[in-house]
Protein backbone atom coordinates (compact mmCIF):
# COMPACT_ATOMS: atom_id res chain seq x y z
CA UNK A 1 0.00 0.00 0.00
CA UNK A 2 2.61 2.49 1.16
CA UNK A 3 4.97 1.72 -2.51
CA UNK A 4 0.95 2.02 -4.20
CA UNK A 5 0.68 5.57 -2.67
CA UNK A 6 4.37 6.59 -2.86
CA UNK A 7 4.01 6.05 -6.98
CA UNK A 8 0.56 7.97 -7.44
CA UNK A 9 2.75 10.59 -5.63
CA UNK A 10 5.39 10.82 -8.19
CA UNK A 11 2.75 10.53 -11.07
CA UNK A 12 1.29 13.64 -9.83
CA UNK A 13 4.43 15.13 -9.69
CA UNK A 14 5.12 14.35 -13.06
CA UNK A 15 3.56 17.29 -14.69
CA UNK A 16 5.25 19.86 -12.26
CA UNK A 17 9.05 17.97 -12.84
CA UNK A 18 8.76 18.76 -16.47
CA UNK A 19 7.49 21.72 -17.13
CA UNK A 20 10.08 23.56 -16.83
CA UNK A 21 11.28 22.09 -19.73
CA UNK A 22 8.61 23.15 -21.74
CA UNK A 23 8.86 26.53 -20.97
CA UNK A 24 12.60 26.86 -21.81
CA UNK A 25 12.21 24.44 -24.80
CA UNK A 26 9.29 27.66 -25.61
CA UNK A 27 11.62 30.21 -25.12
CA UNK A 28 14.46 28.44 -26.71
CA UNK A 29 12.00 28.48 -30.05
CA UNK A 30 11.44 32.03 -29.66
CA UNK A 31 14.98 33.39 -29.25
CA UNK A 32 15.77 31.22 -32.67
CA UNK A 33 13.06 32.82 -34.39
CA UNK A 34 14.20 36.35 -32.86
CA UNK A 35 17.81 34.97 -34.20
CA UNK A 36 16.67 34.11 -38.18
CA UNK A 37 14.68 37.41 -38.02
CA UNK A 38 16.83 40.31 -36.36
CA UNK A 39 20.05 39.18 -37.14
CA UNK A 40 20.87 39.45 -41.13
CA UNK A 41 22.66 36.56 -43.08
CA UNK A 42 26.38 37.70 -44.23
CA UNK A 43 26.17 37.66 -48.01
CA UNK A 44 27.38 34.55 -49.91
CA UNK A 45 27.64 34.37 -53.86
CA UNK A 46 25.69 36.85 -56.03
CA UNK A 47 22.21 34.99 -55.90
CA UNK A 48 19.37 36.88 -53.51
CA UNK A 49 18.22 34.13 -51.29
CA UNK A 50 15.37 33.18 -51.67
CA UNK A 51 12.42 31.50 -49.12
CA UNK A 52 13.46 34.16 -46.33
CA UNK A 53 10.85 35.26 -44.96
CA UNK A 54 8.76 31.93 -45.82
CA UNK A 55 11.34 30.36 -43.40
CA UNK A 56 11.00 32.89 -40.66
CA UNK A 57 7.33 32.20 -41.17
CA UNK A 58 7.78 28.95 -40.62
CA UNK A 59 9.85 28.85 -37.42
CA UNK A 60 7.71 31.31 -36.06
CA UNK A 61 4.52 29.23 -36.59
CA UNK A 62 6.37 26.32 -34.87
CA UNK A 63 7.02 28.64 -31.79
CA UNK A 64 2.85 29.65 -31.80
CA UNK A 65 2.07 26.00 -32.00
CA UNK A 66 4.73 25.24 -28.84
CA UNK A 67 2.88 28.30 -26.94
CA UNK A 68 -0.43 26.73 -27.12
CA UNK A 69 0.24 23.59 -26.77
CA UNK A 70 2.43 24.60 -23.35
CA UNK A 71 -0.58 26.94 -22.42
CA UNK A 72 -3.30 24.40 -22.29
CA UNK A 73 -0.05 21.94 -20.62
CA UNK A 74 -0.61 24.14 -17.77
CA UNK A 75 -4.46 24.77 -17.82
CA UNK A 76 -5.08 20.74 -18.61
CA UNK A 77 -2.16 18.87 -17.14
CA UNK A 78 -4.38 15.72 -17.51
CA UNK A 79 -5.02 16.22 -21.09
CA UNK A 80 -3.52 12.74 -22.22
CA UNK A 81 -3.05 14.43 -25.90
CA UNK A 82 0.02 17.02 -24.70
CA UNK A 83 1.66 14.01 -22.79
CA UNK A 84 4.36 13.82 -25.80
CA UNK A 85 5.21 17.38 -25.70
CA UNK A 86 5.77 16.90 -21.64
CA UNK A 87 7.60 14.03 -22.59
CA UNK A 88 9.46 15.87 -25.75
CA UNK A 89 10.44 19.26 -23.34
CA UNK A 90 14.18 18.02 -23.50
CA UNK A 91 14.07 16.95 -26.44
CA UNK A 92 12.94 20.19 -27.85
CA UNK A 93 15.64 22.39 -26.28
CA UNK A 94 18.63 20.37 -28.24
CA UNK A 95 16.35 20.85 -30.98
CA UNK A 96 16.20 24.52 -30.34
CA UNK A 97 19.68 24.47 -29.94
CA UNK A 98 21.03 22.70 -32.98
CA UNK A 99 18.88 24.67 -34.80
CA UNK A 100 20.42 27.69 -33.79
CA UNK A 101 23.89 26.85 -34.02
CA UNK A 102 23.21 25.80 -37.25
CA UNK A 103 21.56 28.70 -38.66
CA UNK A 104 24.30 30.68 -37.10
CA UNK A 105 27.59 28.85 -38.83
CA UNK A 106 26.07 29.05 -41.80
CA UNK A 107 23.68 31.74 -42.63
CA UNK A 108 24.32 34.24 -40.03
CA UNK A 109 28.14 33.79 -39.74
CA UNK A 110 28.92 31.97 -43.01
CA UNK A 111 31.84 29.62 -41.14
CA UNK A 112 31.27 26.89 -43.37
CA UNK A 113 31.43 27.04 -47.27
CA UNK A 114 29.03 26.93 -49.37
CA UNK A 115 27.10 25.01 -51.02
CA UNK A 116 27.62 22.13 -49.07
CA UNK A 117 26.48 23.36 -45.85
CA UNK A 118 23.46 25.46 -46.67
CA UNK A 119 21.53 27.63 -44.00
CA UNK A 120 17.51 26.24 -42.58
CA UNK A 121 16.47 28.56 -45.38
CA UNK A 122 18.03 26.16 -48.38
CA UNK A 123 15.58 22.95 -46.48
CA UNK A 124 12.73 25.09 -47.04
CA UNK A 125 13.91 26.09 -50.64
CA UNK A 126 14.51 22.39 -51.75
CA UNK A 127 10.92 21.31 -50.19
CA UNK A 128 9.29 24.08 -52.02
CA UNK A 129 10.65 24.06 -55.08
CA UNK A 130 11.58 20.15 -55.61
CA UNK A 131 8.35 18.57 -54.11
CA UNK A 132 6.64 17.14 -57.04
CA UNK A 133 10.01 15.58 -57.90
CA UNK A 134 10.58 14.40 -54.06
CA UNK A 135 7.31 12.76 -53.41
CA UNK A 136 7.71 11.05 -56.70
CA UNK A 137 10.67 9.66 -55.46
CA UNK A 138 9.49 8.75 -51.93
CA UNK A 139 6.31 6.74 -54.06
CA UNK A 140 8.70 5.23 -55.87
CA UNK A 141 10.96 3.83 -52.99
CA UNK A 142 7.64 2.88 -51.30
CA UNK A 143 7.06 0.73 -53.72
CA UNK A 144 10.20 -0.87 -54.09
CA UNK A 145 10.83 -1.50 -50.85
CA UNK A 146 7.29 -2.91 -50.23
CA UNK A 147 7.47 -5.40 -53.20
CA UNK A 148 11.06 -6.42 -52.00
CA UNK A 149 10.33 -6.91 -48.53
CA UNK A 150 7.04 -8.32 -48.91
CA UNK A 151 8.45 -10.76 -50.90
CA UNK A 152 11.66 -11.30 -48.72
CA UNK A 153 9.38 -11.88 -45.50
CA UNK A 154 6.71 -14.33 -46.57
CA UNK A 155 9.70 -16.51 -48.31
CA UNK A 156 11.99 -16.22 -45.18
CA UNK A 157 8.82 -17.26 -43.22
CA UNK A 158 8.32 -20.44 -45.15
CA UNK A 159 11.62 -21.20 -45.34
CA UNK A 160 11.97 -21.08 -42.05
CA UNK A 161 9.47 -22.60 -40.32
CA UNK A 162 9.89 -25.43 -43.12
CA UNK A 163 13.79 -25.81 -41.84
CA UNK A 164 12.45 -25.42 -37.96
CA UNK A 165 9.87 -28.23 -38.46
CA UNK A 166 11.80 -30.58 -40.83
CA UNK A 167 15.34 -31.80 -40.29
CA UNK A 168 15.60 -33.49 -43.16
CA UNK A 169 14.71 -30.49 -45.34
CA UNK A 170 17.47 -28.30 -42.79
CA UNK A 171 20.64 -30.66 -43.62
CA UNK A 172 19.63 -29.22 -47.32
CA UNK A 173 18.83 -25.73 -46.57
CA UNK A 174 21.33 -24.95 -43.85
CA UNK A 175 24.38 -25.04 -45.76
CA UNK A 176 22.93 -22.42 -48.35
CA UNK A 177 21.77 -19.71 -45.54
CA UNK A 178 25.63 -20.13 -44.55
CA UNK A 179 26.98 -19.40 -47.74
CA UNK A 180 24.28 -16.65 -48.58
CA UNK A 181 23.88 -15.26 -45.57
CA UNK A 182 27.21 -13.38 -45.15
CA UNK A 183 27.28 -11.91 -48.18
CA UNK A 184 25.68 -8.38 -48.61
CA UNK A 185 22.89 -8.15 -51.02
CA UNK A 186 24.35 -5.11 -53.03
CA UNK A 187 27.47 -7.41 -53.09
CA UNK A 188 25.15 -9.16 -55.72
CA UNK A 189 24.27 -6.51 -57.86
CA UNK A 190 25.73 -6.78 -60.95
CA UNK A 191 24.86 -10.25 -61.57
CA UNK A 192 21.06 -9.50 -60.58
CA UNK A 193 21.12 -6.73 -63.28
CA UNK A 194 22.46 -9.29 -65.48
CA UNK A 195 19.91 -11.94 -65.29
CA UNK A 196 17.30 -9.53 -64.57
CA UNK A 197 15.02 -8.17 -67.30
CA UNK A 198 14.94 -4.91 -65.53
CA UNK A 199 16.66 -2.49 -62.81
CA UNK A 200 13.08 -2.53 -60.92
CA UNK A 201 13.12 -5.84 -60.35
CA UNK A 202 16.53 -6.69 -60.10
CA UNK A 203 16.38 -4.18 -56.77
CA UNK A 204 13.05 -6.05 -55.41
CA UNK A 205 15.55 -9.18 -55.56
CA UNK A 206 17.74 -7.67 -53.41
CA UNK A 207 15.66 -6.18 -51.03
CA UNK A 208 14.03 -9.39 -50.97
CA UNK A 209 17.60 -11.24 -50.38
CA UNK A 210 18.27 -9.34 -47.32
CA UNK A 211 15.15 -9.51 -45.62
CA UNK A 212 15.09 -13.51 -46.37
CA UNK A 213 18.04 -13.78 -44.53
CA UNK A 214 17.09 -12.75 -40.89
CA UNK A 215 13.46 -13.58 -41.26
CA UNK A 216 14.32 -16.98 -42.11
CA UNK A 217 16.93 -17.39 -39.17
CA UNK A 218 15.22 -15.99 -36.83
CA UNK A 219 12.05 -17.88 -37.42
CA UNK A 220 13.89 -21.40 -37.91
CA UNK A 221 14.91 -20.23 -34.18
CA UNK A 222 11.87 -19.95 -32.43
CA UNK A 223 10.14 -22.80 -34.20
CA UNK A 224 13.39 -24.90 -32.92
CA UNK A 225 12.84 -23.47 -29.79
CA UNK A 226 9.43 -24.38 -29.00
CA UNK A 227 8.76 -26.44 -25.91
CA UNK A 228 8.42 -30.21 -27.13
CA UNK A 229 5.11 -30.04 -24.30
CA UNK A 230 3.09 -27.96 -26.27
CA UNK A 231 3.08 -30.57 -28.89
CA UNK A 232 2.80 -33.34 -27.12
CA UNK A 233 -0.49 -31.94 -25.66
CA UNK A 234 -1.75 -31.32 -29.11
CA UNK A 235 -1.22 -34.74 -29.97
CA UNK A 236 -3.02 -36.14 -27.16
CA UNK A 237 -5.87 -34.01 -28.10
CA UNK A 238 -5.49 -35.30 -31.63
CA UNK A 239 -3.98 -32.69 -33.00
CA UNK A 240 -2.24 -33.77 -36.40
CA UNK A 241 1.09 -32.35 -37.93
CA UNK A 242 -0.64 -29.35 -40.12
CA UNK A 243 -2.65 -28.16 -37.12
CA UNK A 244 1.08 -28.63 -35.24
CA UNK A 245 2.65 -26.47 -37.19
CA UNK A 246 0.03 -23.50 -38.16
CA UNK A 247 -1.46 -23.65 -34.09
CA UNK A 248 1.24 -24.22 -32.21
CA UNK A 249 4.70 -23.72 -33.67
CA UNK A 250 3.97 -20.85 -35.76
CA UNK A 251 2.62 -18.96 -32.29
CA UNK A 252 5.27 -19.80 -30.37
CA UNK A 253 7.86 -18.36 -32.72
CA UNK A 254 6.08 -14.87 -33.48
CA UNK A 255 8.91 -12.91 -31.38
CA UNK A 256 11.24 -14.70 -33.24
CA UNK A 257 9.71 -13.83 -36.16
CA UNK A 258 9.22 -9.92 -35.43
CA UNK A 259 12.69 -9.96 -34.61
CA UNK A 260 13.75 -11.06 -38.17
CA UNK A 261 11.15 -8.90 -39.85
CA UNK A 262 12.83 -5.64 -37.50
CA UNK A 263 16.53 -7.17 -38.84
CA UNK A 264 15.23 -7.48 -42.48
CA UNK A 265 13.16 -4.11 -42.78
CA UNK A 266 16.97 -2.68 -41.12
CA UNK A 267 18.43 -4.08 -43.90
CA UNK A 268 16.49 -4.07 -46.49
CA UNK A 269 16.48 0.06 -46.01
CA UNK A 270 20.33 -0.08 -47.00
CA UNK A 271 19.87 -2.10 -49.84
CA UNK A 272 16.92 -0.05 -51.35
CA UNK A 273 18.96 3.11 -51.16
CA UNK A 274 22.26 1.24 -53.05
CA UNK A 275 19.77 -0.23 -55.12
CA UNK A 276 18.34 3.20 -56.54
CA UNK A 277 21.83 4.70 -56.68
CA UNK A 278 22.91 2.40 -59.48
CA UNK A 279 19.87 1.22 -61.04
CA UNK A 280 16.46 2.53 -60.99
CA UNK A 281 14.66 5.34 -62.73
CA UNK A 282 13.19 7.28 -59.80
CA UNK A 283 13.70 6.95 -56.00
CA UNK A 284 15.02 8.44 -52.67
CA UNK A 285 18.97 6.85 -53.31
CA UNK A 286 18.36 7.83 -56.77
CA UNK A 287 17.78 11.46 -55.43
CA UNK A 288 20.58 11.52 -53.80
CA UNK A 289 22.86 10.71 -56.67
CA UNK A 290 20.86 13.41 -58.29
CA UNK A 291 21.44 15.90 -55.91
CA UNK A 292 25.19 15.43 -55.68
CA UNK A 293 25.31 15.38 -59.21
CA UNK A 294 24.37 18.92 -59.87
CA UNK A 295 25.25 19.58 -56.62
CA UNK A 296 21.98 20.60 -55.06
CA UNK A 297 23.45 19.61 -51.93
CA UNK A 298 20.30 21.36 -50.07
CA UNK A 299 18.14 18.66 -51.73
CA UNK A 300 20.41 15.69 -50.58
CA UNK A 301 20.06 17.28 -47.18
CA UNK A 302 16.08 17.97 -47.85
CA UNK A 303 16.22 14.09 -49.05
CA UNK A 304 18.04 12.25 -46.01
CA UNK A 305 15.52 13.90 -43.77
CA UNK A 306 12.89 12.64 -45.35
CA UNK A 307 14.24 9.29 -45.74
CA UNK A 308 14.65 9.52 -41.52
CA UNK A 309 11.63 10.11 -41.14
CA UNK A 310 10.25 7.60 -43.57
CA UNK A 311 12.49 4.41 -42.36
CA UNK A 312 11.83 5.10 -38.82
CA UNK A 313 7.56 5.55 -39.39
CA UNK A 314 8.23 2.48 -40.98
CA UNK A 315 9.75 1.18 -37.83
CA UNK A 316 7.21 2.66 -35.83
CA UNK A 317 4.56 1.19 -37.84
CA UNK A 318 5.70 -2.41 -37.29
CA UNK A 319 6.32 -2.16 -33.67
CA UNK A 320 2.25 -1.18 -33.49
CA UNK A 321 1.60 -4.39 -35.52
CA UNK A 322 4.01 -6.42 -33.33
CA UNK A 323 2.08 -4.66 -30.01
CA UNK A 324 -1.07 -5.87 -31.36
CA UNK A 325 -0.41 -9.08 -32.21
CA UNK A 326 1.68 -9.95 -29.37
CA UNK A 327 -0.34 -8.24 -26.52
CA UNK A 328 -0.41 -11.55 -24.46
CA UNK A 329 3.20 -11.54 -24.05
CA UNK A 330 3.46 -7.81 -22.41
CA UNK A 331 3.60 -9.44 -19.00
CA UNK A 332 6.66 -12.07 -20.24
CA UNK A 333 8.22 -9.51 -22.02
CA UNK A 334 8.92 -5.53 -21.67
CA UNK A 335 8.92 -3.55 -24.35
Amino acid sequence: MASETLSIARNRDVPRRIQPAVWGALLLWWALVALMVAVPDKPQGFATPRFVNETHELFAAIALILSGLAIASGLFPRLTLLAPLKRSGPWLIVLALLIGLWETVTGKLALLPAPFFAPPRALVEAYATDWARLLDSVLNSLRLLAFGFVYGSVVGFITGVAIGWSRGLGYWVHPILRFLGPVPSTALLPLSLYFFPSSFSAAVFLIALATWFPVTVLTWSGVSSVDTRYYDVARTLGANSLFLVLRVAVPAALPHLFVGLFMGLGASFSVLVAAEMMGVKSGLGWYLQWAQGWAAYANMYAALIVMALLFSSLISLLFLVRDRLLSWQRNAVKW
